[in-house]
């Protein structure tokens, strides 16, 4: 069964936003009109899954360099402690 999504007018959407948000994110189609005609639609947001990280996807794609867990030398690791060795 189709909604029909409920219009309100400006001021009368101003008044009750915090509802009408709410009201949104639940799934609610909500059409704001000015002078009877529809100027804006308050829907929820979706979830960007496109944008989550998935463990283990960029396996594979990286290689990591020769030597780049050995220790640092002595000259940076005096920089990284604020002393002069």
């Amino acid at each position: 069964m189709v909604r029909t999504p409920k219009v309100y007018n400006i001021a009368e959407a101003k008044a009750h936003l915090p509802e009408l948000v709410e009201r949104a994110s639940a799934g609610e189609t909500i059409i704001v009109a000015r002078a009877g005609k529809p100027k804006a639609r308050l829907v929820s947001i979706e979830p960007d899954h496109a944008r989550l990280r998935v463990p283990g996807k960029g396996k594979g794609r990286f290689k990591v360099a020769r030597g780049f867990d050995d220790p640092l030398p002595e000259e940076i690791v005096a920089l990284f402690e604020g002393s002069s060795r």
